[in-house]
């Protein structure tokens, strides 16, 4: 009995992560390459700095708050989206910068 829990809970482990998808969002010319993205919760967003210069990405947003810290170019840091609704993202260096992202279920 227990051996059964144990393989249909790798089971579903095993499926979520093999649904979840990582998505790339650029940083390029003080904006983010996209304005919008919607993604679903376990889904991951990538953020590669394109510029020649540092950013820092975070959100304050209550479905998601993160602080991604400053990177310089050609690097990224990634995010997973663990709660489903809308996520503004900016960047503490360059204030004009914003993004939206809405996490769905």
């Amino acid at each position: 009995m227990a051996s059964k829990n144990i393989a249909a809970i790798l089971s579903l482990v095993i499926s979520t992560s093999v649904m979840a998808e990582t998505v790339e969002v650029g940083q390029k010319d003080k904006k983010f390459t996209q304005d919008s993205l919607d993604i679903k919760v376990g889904d991951t967003v990538k953020f590669t700095n394109n510029d020649a210069f540092f950013h820092n990405v975070f959100s304050l947003s209550d479905a998601e708050m993160f602080d991604l810290g400053s990177y310089p170019k050609g690097e990224s840091r990634d995010v997973t989206f663990t709660t489903p609704g809308e996520v503004e993202v900016e960047c503490a260096i360059h204030p004009e910068m914003k993004m939206t992202i809405n996490v769905q279920e």
